[in-house]
């Protein structure tokens, strides 16, 4: 709670330091703003006369994607409000991913926490309503996940396991009700973190399993929203961290290997929640992040030489805001920020989003061509919201491509929650201090 009100007082700072101007000037700001399509500069990939099985795959998505944005174009003359979000489709899409699956997801067996936290945060991006049974129905479930000895697992019965338990939690702290909140066992929740937690202060998936910086943003994440963080759980934590970044400026999963957007997001939003993002070097980050944005889709890939991913729009994406709070914070860099803009292109990324992503069903994709799922519905959306607010926290401002209706509720850049749920979760599980 703390931490979060620091972040909303170093914005509000940071925005009276950098207008500095008379009351008549601020007026004049407009307070949204909406951007014609389209007005991005596309650049080609250069093979340089050595093509390769990579560039080979790149230029057939920027083919692809060249001849989606043409057509585009002949029904933008035609429809000045384009693009749309599908936004009742995608509605249908994630309630009926909260009711009744096919045989097909069957792989997603020990996922099934992740679905309800993807499709319910779809839909408090949408501001849709969730109807009272399907609350009730998803608690019910999730209180089936967890297991007696703490954390939950993908399923009922299954191992404990920490991505799930990010998952449950996040999606009951969606829900914004006490009864949701009550059905968090916190005592054996901080028991199976302890378990998880290895002498240099990284952690542990489950009991006995790899460790990656996955599992420490898992549980530092559910640790912080339940209120059972303490000094013993994350000594040593950041410092683990920290040996993850790379000479390329991200971070890897574990010390000594390749930067790559998840694990970046993971690592520097777990930083942000222990006070210790300042430790990492963030010049070299936010080269490397602004780098990953693709000169000619406007998304932005995984790690270098890779293709486009719609998921990444918000594993990359969310890290701006991120780094924007920490050079805010510096008077070496906080007079060169813009109060109204994030350091990389967010009209590119939304229209990748809406013109690119989108199925004629309802649901988000990877890239053109590739099938809808719940998966990057929830991380595209999630970045689209990224893209479309700036300090919306304390400004309101907004950067919405094609129709205003495009709009969507802000998320919270380090949880990947609503700002209201996180909010209420963080006064809810604070003022229940748990004795361990």
């Amino acid at each position: 709670m703390a931490l979060f009100l620091l972040f909303l007082l170093l914005i509000i700072y940071h925005i009276k330091q950098k207008l500095k101007m008379s009351e008549r000037d601020y007026s004049e700001l407009e307070t949204n703003h909406q951007f014609s399509v389209l007005s991005v500069p596309r650049i080609h990939l250069d093979v340089e006369g050595i093509p390769t099985v990579t560039s080979d795959e790149q230029v057939k998505v920027e083919s692809t994607i060249e001849h989606l944005l043409e057509n585009f174009l002949e029904n933008h003359e035609l429809d000045s409000t384009l693009p749309l979000l599908s936004r009742l489709q995608i509605v249908d899409f994630v309630k009926h991913g909260l009711s009744r699956l096919s045989t097909s997801y069957e792989c997603l067996d020990a996922s099934r926490t992740w679905v309800c936290y993807w499709n319910l945060h779809s839909l408090e991006l949408l501001e849709a309503s969730i109807p009272d049974e399907t609350k009730e129905a998803v608690i019910s479930f999730l209180n089936l996940c967890q297991s007696p000895t703490g954390g939950f697992g993908g399923g009922p019965f299954q191992y404990s396991h920490l991505a799930p338990t990010y998952a449950a939690v996040n999606a009951l702290v969606i829900l914004q009700s006490d009864v949701a909140y009550k059905i968090i066992d916190r005592p054996n929740l901080y028991h199976f973190l302890m378990s998880c937690r290895n002498e240099d202060g990284a952690f542990a998936l489950h009991v006995g399993g790899e460790v990656d910086v996955r599992g420490t943003y898992c549980a530092v994440v559910v640790a912080k929203l339940t209120g059972i963080a303490d000094q013993k759980l994350f000594s040593g934590t950041s410092e683990w961290i920290l040996k993850c970044q790379t000479y390329e400026g991200g971070f890897a999963g574990t010390p000594n290997q390749e930067a790559h957007g998840g694990y970046t997001f993971c690592a520097l939003a777990a930083l942000t929640l222990l006070g210790q993002e300042s430790k990492c070097n963030i010049r070299c980050l936010l080269r490397w992040a602004s780098n990953r944005q693709m000169k000619f889709e406007g998304g932005f890939q995984g790690r270098t030489n890779k293709l486009v991913d719609g998921c990444y729009s918000f594993w990359q994406g969310a890290l701006f805001p991120l780094l924007h709070f920490h050079l805010a914070k510096s008077d070496q860099y906080s007079e060169a920020l813009d109060v109204e803009r994030w350091l990389f292109n967010q009209e590119a990324l939304q229209e990748y989003l809406l013109v690119c992503c989108q199925h004629p069903f309802g649901g988000l994709l990877d890239k053109p061509g590739r099938p809808r799922d719940f998966y990057h519905t929830c991380y595209g959306l999630s970045g689209l919201s990224i893209a479309q607010h700036v300090n919306g926290v304390v400004s309101g401002r907004t950067s919405v491509v094609g129709s205003p209706n495009n709009e969507l509720a802000l998320t919270h850049p380090v949880y990947n929650l609503g700002v209201n749920a996180v909010m209420r979760a963080l006064n809810y599980f604070n003022s229940k201090p748990l004795r361990t």
